[in-house]
């Protein structure tokens, strides 16, 4: 297995550490439980340097990444962030990603399981004017996120940051490192990203002295199982669970990030179809008994068959109960309606209800 920068500080800690994505990386360090409440109530800091990022060079990047993904590029000046995917010409999604206006060039992020086959995909639509350049090697990635991450990032940045507007970003320097600090992250939660050298010993000073900045706070370490209950909760969609290939992002609940005025992009006819016939299943949330945890591939029912199928589910430590996600026909999408999911043979009543799960 691949390791990130930081591996020797997970087993210092005592992490549990998994196969994820090729990489060895920490499930959790305490409890995930616990984890995820710090990241609600403080601040947390989760290694995603399994992250990939890919640098889009020269003078062609604009129309390409216009006619790659489906969000609006021209609309994302120097400095800003845009979250957006791309797609197959069916209008299935290959992936969803962050697009980073750099000035000279755009940076991609874009998810660890994917990562081999984005980039051939980037690469197969590429013009002769424009360079692709996997940095995902080179590039580690610590996200600070809960509701004191900005008292802690203020402590060890050296520009003031709490003016720093959702998905825009800056470069700076921490303990003389070159970083750039974005304000983005995946649990709803004030956060930032942070983008640096992936020298074994600047990620572990990097994250020593956020660990030190946040110590008055009860920073804690966050592994990959906070993180999925910490986005589950907010309604986020997982690449690999509630999206893929096979599902198209109008019945994902992208349809915000689809700009179907766009002049091409691929996938777009596909999508237009989609809207003008009508979306034959919707991504809808599911509020469950504490203990009736619906796993990925559970199936749904209504009026006595099978009406979909359960994409995500976990415990929320914020609500007390079991929550999901999953596809159920248009007919039956009604928030406040309820649906049978069948979990282990048992079959157990829940509520339909629009995500997230929590307002933040």
């Amino acid at each position: 297995m691949l390791q990130t920068p930081l591996n020797a500080i997970h087993r210092r800690l005592n992490a549990k550490l998994v196969d994820f994505a090729g990489y060895e990386m920490p499930i959790q360090y305490t409890s995930i439980m616990e984890e995820h409440l710090a990241v609600r109530n403080s601040v947390g800091v989760f290694d995603v340097s399994h992250m990939g990022e890919f640098e889009i060079r020269g003078p062609g990047a604009l129309k390409f990444l216009q006619n790659i993904t489906i969000n609006e590029v021209a609309t994302l000046t120097e400095g800003k962030v845009q979250y957006t995917a791309m797609c197959y010409e069916d209008g299935g999604i290959i992936d969803d990603l962050l697009l980073y206006n750099c000035g000279t060039y755009y940076m991609a992020v874009v998810n660890a399981s994917n990562l081999k086959k984005d980039l051939e995909w980037m690469r197969t639509h590429a013009g002769s004017d424009v360079e692709i350049s996997d940095r995902s090697a080179q590039t580690a990635l610590l996200a600070l996120q809960g509701p004191r991450s900005l008292d802690v990032l203020t402590k060890v940045a050296t520009i003031p940051l709490g003016s720093m507007q959702y998905y825009r970003f800056v470069n700076s320097t921490i303990a003389d490192i070159p970083i750039l600090i974005s304000r983005t992250g995946y649990t709803g939660e004030l956060g930032f990203e942070m983008y640096f050298d992936a020298s074994p010993e600047k990620a572990e000073k990097i994250w020593n002295l956020l660990f030190e900045a946040g110590e008055e706070f009860g920073i804690k370490p966050v592994g990959l199982g906070a993180r999925d209950t910490l986005r589950l909760e907010m309604g986020f969609c997982l690449y690999g669970n509630d999206i893929d290939s096979t599902t198209n992002p109008l019945e994902a609940g992208l349809g915000w990030i689809t700009k179907l005025e766009k002049q091409s992009f691929i996938g777009k006819e596909a999508l237009v179809n989609v809207k003008t016939k009508g979306l034959k299943r919707r991504l809808m949330g599911f509020l469950l008994p504490e203990r009736s945890i619906a796993r990925h591939g559970y199936p749904i029912k209504g009026e006595g068959r099978m009406i979909g199928q359960v994409t995500s589910g976990s415990f929320s430590p914020v609500l007390g109960k079991a929550i999901a996600m999953g596809y159920i026909e248009t007919d039956f999408a009604v928030p406040g309606a309820e649906a049978i999911i069948e979990i282990r043979g048992q079959e157990v009543r829940a509520q339909i209800t629009k995500m997230p799960f929590i307002k933040k």
